[in-house]
């Protein structure tokens, strides 16, 4: 049984201790594939260190996170862009919009993502795109590209199903992690409504650990966790998941 993870900040100081063991562990439960999302410039060697040391398993992105963008953003976006073509990247991510934790750089955030999006499709990567409380804000901006060749990933999925729905139409896959398995999750009838062939798992880790690990920090393996969940959603076998929800991975990342 082949898995992915298509969003795992694994290099992150949470794993300093035992990133190697955490890694065994995933590979031992089918997770063959693990995708890194840059947060910001500050988190990019930590992560190309990662891609380096894990080959051809840890597949690193490019991209601003939405928290991290304030008034440097321009500075910022010019280095991190221009790590495409000296490492291979899998995409622009992760980028959009964040108006939970802080609203007053909407501009910024919104010219960011613009920017982002755009390089993106002149590169033809996929984007993985971040939007905690900010669906029309986010479809917005995609909404000016539309017919633009653009694909990509709503992480962490969040909406309701009119929103995944909407997500579909642009081409989208919905990213599907721990909340899935949270009780009275809302993300059940989304997987429902999505279906598996428009679905990719994600743990986010270190957060979001699924149940029943949550409360505690999040790793690769616990995609296996998810991927049981889906099944059983969609009364499909744990096989049948894996196999898609991959296959869904590599055409979406061209990996």
């Amino acid at each position: 049984m082949q898995l992915a993870d298509t969003h795992t900040h694994l290099y992150l100081p949470e794993f300093d201790n035992d990133r190697d063991e955490m890694i065994s562990r995933a590979l031992a439960c089918g997770v063959e594939k693990m995708l890194m999302p840059n947060i910001d410039i500050n988190s990019v060697e930590a992560m190309l260190s990662a891609a380096n040391r894990y080959k051809g398993i840890c597949l690193p992105m490019t991209g601003l996170h939405p928290t991290s963008v304030g008034a440097d953003y321009p500075e910022q976006l010019e280095k991190i862009l221009d790590l495409h073509g000296k490492h291979n990247l899998v995409a622009i991510g992760e980028i959009g919009i964040d108006l939970y934790w802080d609203k007053s750089h909407l501009k910024e955030q919104l010219e960011a993502m613009r920017q982002q999006v755009a390089f993106a499709i002149s590169k033809n990567l996929p984007v993985v795109i971040h939007s905690r409380e900010s669906f029309p804000e986010v479809f917005s901006v995609l909404d000016e590209f539309r017919g633009e060749k653009l694909s990509g990933v709503l992480h962490a999925f969040s909406g309701t199903t009119a929103d995944a729905e909407r997500a579909g139409d642009m081409g989208f896959m919905l990213g599907i992690g721990g909340p899935v398995t949270y009780k009275n999750s809302k993300t059940v009838e989304v997987v429902k409504a999505a279906g598996i062939r428009n679905i990719v798992l994600e743990t986010d880790s270190p957060w979001l650990s699924p149940v029943p690990h949550r409360g505690r920090r999040n790793e690769s393996s616990y995609i296996a966790v998810i991927n049981r969940k889906i099944a059983e959603i969609l009364g499909i076998s744990e096989e049948e998941s894996a196999r898609v929800t991959f296959e869904n991975s590599c055409r979406l990342f061209n990996i």
